[in-house]
């Protein structure tokens, strides 16, 4: 029995890609662009909110199943609400945040493990850059990492125009385009 056990962990721990104990990566990084809208002051019907499990936009008065939110405050400031502060699973052990980068865009090469911001407002303007991570939504029990920058606000439709490179390979922390080693 024991040599079977050492046998079937060896098997596990070879078809593992590196260290980490994830499998190989499968999806490839692509850079999208996308749109979202304000919470408050236009329509119900229109995306405020954005999950990175699979780059979608959600309405949220449809589901809570988004990572951050879109907003323009009343004092005009455009901002990004992570869940925890919109008081929405504060506690779980790992929270959607965002964590402020000074490289460009293309410099950003991977996710750091901590270090986001989870529970507070982000104010955000054009040209800002982020490293952002999601809620655990993926079976091994970790999160997904991107990149964001801001590349624009439409102050009559409140929306945010945004690029964003997202690392679809569950707990893989690069952020190069292309298929990601880790």
């Amino acid at each position: 029995m024991r040599s079977l056990l050492c046998v079937l962990f060896v098997l596990w721990a070879a078809a593992c890609s590196d260290s980490s104990g994830l499998p190989d990566a499968t999806l490839t990084n692509v850079e999208r662009a996308d749109t979202l809208y304000s919470l408050i002051g236009t329509p119900v019907a229109t995306p405020s909110g954005y999950a990175l499990d699979g780059g979608r936009r959600i309405r949220t008065d449809q589901s809570d199943a988004f990572d951050f939110a879109y907003n323009v405050e009343p004092d005009g400031r455009h901002v990004f609400i992570p869940r925890g502060a919109l008081g929405i699973d504060p506690t779980n052990t790992v929270n959607p945040g965002f964590q402020a980068r000074t490289e460009t865009f293309e410099a950003i090469r991977a996710a750091p493990g901590n270090g986001y911001v989870t529970d507070q407002v982000i104010p955000i303007a054009i040209g800002d850059r982020y490293v952002v991570r999601s809620r655990v939504t993926c079976t091994l029990g970790v999160p997904t990492y991107a990149k964001l920058e801001i590349v624009g606000f439409d102050d009559v439709a409140k929306t945010v125009a945004f690029r964003i490179l997202i690392d679809d390979n569950c707990g893989f922390r690069g952020l190069e385009p292309g298929l990601p080693s880790s």
